[in-house]
């Protein structure tokens, strides 16, 4: 077997846990053997502000028993950012160097990777009132139409009767998808609804983009200022968030600020609007908003999607329309919104974060600032530098694409040992503050549906058309709910806050966009899935460790998976088996009188049965 210096995820090796903040002392602990005659260790560490690592003596500390001698440094960093380390060492013989070996633990090697350490703002800290929440996403024009006549409505829009359709999805004659059809869903369907989503245990709605647009996605703004007018309009967002604060819901927008529509009040490409665009004149108010390689035709569009032209964040101009005192990040704050989510977030500079969770902070000091980041944001590298969403003074946090995409794994392939690894990696590596508000779904708008992806074929290397007829048979979809209700308790209990995808709860399946953003089933409901997510939402609601309590991985081998969250003397455990048959799982005796939460497992003394392909939600009397 092969010897462990050094392990980053346990306290004598290094503690406190995780990120710290800076001027926060860390103690970093080696352990060596004796026999190898250490004569001196150094700590080897240096931040992204710098080029070069620093070399810190560390001292003798004492023995372990009489093979073992451990090797001690406390290091305080002066300042924020990314820190990377390893260890050196030095005997009789020569010197030698401790490396991470990929899972948190080091090996004695010539080369190798360093640690990761997370040096955080010591002011930061996150909105309380998401922590212990429920976030519950809504494609606006998909979740409920309120009956209420649409005005003003654009004649290029096509309205559907056909509430139960299929979205369009072909191209036109002219080989353009239009993305132009609407089911109806408004603002006022919404706030019908308050009741519904506050029985789920919601206590957050996030709304993909709600401003005009073109398209029934509404990624493409023509207007930041105004509502789309088949949502209603100031007067029933208003109405939405007064009747949401009072159930203590509260209402996040869609901020896309990396990119306008080009038939929008900016760039104006087709003259919809009486103002001037960037597209019609140089002398436009926009047209420094946008990046000509040669005007008008000829300009930087967002992927390559010419409808979407890039903005040019830096622009002073485009800064203080989004982030001045009347902005709009203020402006819909003051109109009722709790916060903004950015959408690609790790897409728009620096200089524009910055100012815009200061414009945010000042108008709503408790609002909520989260970022579109797919991959660990702790060490994304982009804009040719590492950034620093994390580190206090731009997002309070992110949607978290690794914890989907580890749990949806999990449940189909019970690797616990991967599932374990993934999770404790954003664990370690966020920020707590930034942990406990974290947006863990385990689909979007911009996914498969949870229940497709886990019960379904991949749609890997599949088209439009396959993913169009594709669909559960009768099998497929009751398989679908066990293993929702599997993955859901997972994402309910895990670190962060969880997001539910409208309709995941009534059992929607679907594909790709446009697949998954179907109308609402209102009267073809699963009433087992939304049962079950009643009962996760109330545990939440019960148990205020889940605000931010402590995680603590116990076992994760051989098809499952045990954790458990604490607090203050209270404490849960959660078993996933994710296995295709039943085990009996052994406990601690101080689980021997647990409480099952959800019903679904028999416990006696110190073991539980669990079933294939199920979770467990156990309480400690």
């Amino acid at each position: 077997m092969q010897y462990i210096p050094y392990n980053s995820r346990l306290d004598y090796h290094k503690y406190p846990f995780g990120a710290v903040r800076d001027s926060q002392s860390v103690t970093f602990r080696i352990i060596l053997p004796r026999e190898f005659r250490c004569t001196a260790a150094r700590l080897v560490i240096k931040s992204d502000s710098r080029d070069y690592y620093d070399k810190i003596n560390m001292y003798w500390d004492c023995m372990q028993g009489d093979s073992e001698e451990w090797w001690k440094i406390i290091f305080t960093p002066a300042e924020t950012g990314l820190y990377e380390y390893h260890f050196e060492y030095d005997t009789i013989w020569g010197n030698g160097r401790i490396f991470n070996f990929g899972d948190s633990t080091g090996r004695i090697c010539d080369n190798g990777n360093d640690w990761q350490l997370t040096v955080f703002d010591r002011n930061f800290s996150t909105p309380d009132w998401i922590k212990g929440g429920v976030f519950y996403q809504i494609f606006p024009d998909r979740f409920n139409n309120s009956g209420e006549e649409k005005l003003n409505v654009p004649p290029d829009r096509i309205i559907r009767k056909d509430i139960n359709g299929e979205p369009f999805w072909r191209p036109d004659e002219n080989g353009k998808i239009q993305n132009n059809d609407y089911f109806g869903g408004d603002l006022k369907g919404i706030e019908q609804k308050l009741p519904y989503l506050k029985d789920l245990g919601v206590t957050c709605i996030y709304l993909n983009p709600i401003f005009e647009a073109q398209s029934n996605h509404r990624y493409d703004t023509a207007n930041y200022k105004k509502i789309d007018s088949l949502l209603g309009d100031e007067d029933d967002f208003k109405s939405l968030c007064s009747h949401a604060e009072k159930l203590g819901i509260r209402i996040i927008l869609d901020g896309v600020f990396s990119h306008t529509g080009d038939d929008s009040v900016y760039f104006n490409k087709y003259g919809r609007y009486p103002d001037t665009g960037a597209y019609q004149s140089q002398s436009s108010e926009y047209y420094g908003w946008y990046k000509f390689n040669s005007w008008p035709e000829d300009y930087h569009s967002w992927w390559g999607i010419d409808i979407l032209p890039e903005v040019v964040e830096e622009n002073p101009n485009f800064n203080e329309y989004i982030n001045g005192d009347d902005g709009i990040a203020a402006k819909w704050l003051n109109l009722g919104a709790s916060g903004w989510r950015l959408d690609v977030a790790d897409e728009l500079p620096d200089c524009f974060l910055d100012n815009f969770r200061q414009a945010v902070k000042k108008a709503k000091p408790d609002a909520l600032v989260l970022g579109e980041v797919w991959e660990d944001a702790s060490n994304k590298f982009s804009y040719s530098h590492r950034r620093r969403y994390l580190l206090g003074q731009q997002l309070d946090s992110v949607m978290n694409y690794p914890f989907a995409e580890a749990i949806l794994d999990f449940v189909r392939n019970s690797d616990a040992e991967k599932f374990a690894e993934s999770i404790m990696k954003i664990v370690e590596n966020y920020p707590k503050p930034v942990l406990d508000s974290l947006m863990n779904h385990i689909g979007t708008h911009d996914t498969v549906r949870a229940i497709t992806a886990l019960a379904g074929e991949s749609c890997a290397y599949r088209d439009r058309y396959w993913q169009s007829v594709q669909k559960l048979n009768e099998y497929q979809y009751r398989e679908g709910v066990n293993l929702l209700k599997a993955a859901s308790t997972i994402q309910f209990t895990l670190p962060g806050v969880p997001s539910i995808y409208y309709g995941d709860e009534a059992g929607m399946q679907g594909y790709k966009d446009p697949f998954n953003r179907g109308f609402f089933p209102w009267e073809n409901i699963n009433n087992e899935l939304t049962e079950h997510y009643r009962k996760l939402g109330k545990i939440r609601k019960d148990n205020p460790l889940f605000s931010e309590g402590k995680f603590e991985i116990l076992s994760s081998v051989a098809g499952c998976t045990a954790y458990s969250r604490s607090d203050s003397g209270e404490a849960i455990l959660v078993i996933a088996n994710m296995n295709a048959h039943p085990i009996t799982y052994y406990m601690k005796s101080e689980w021997s009188n647990a409480q099952d939460m959800l019903g679904n497992a028999y416990v006696k003394n110190n073991l539980v049965d669990i079933g294939a392909k199920s979770t467990i939600i156990l309480k400690r009397l």
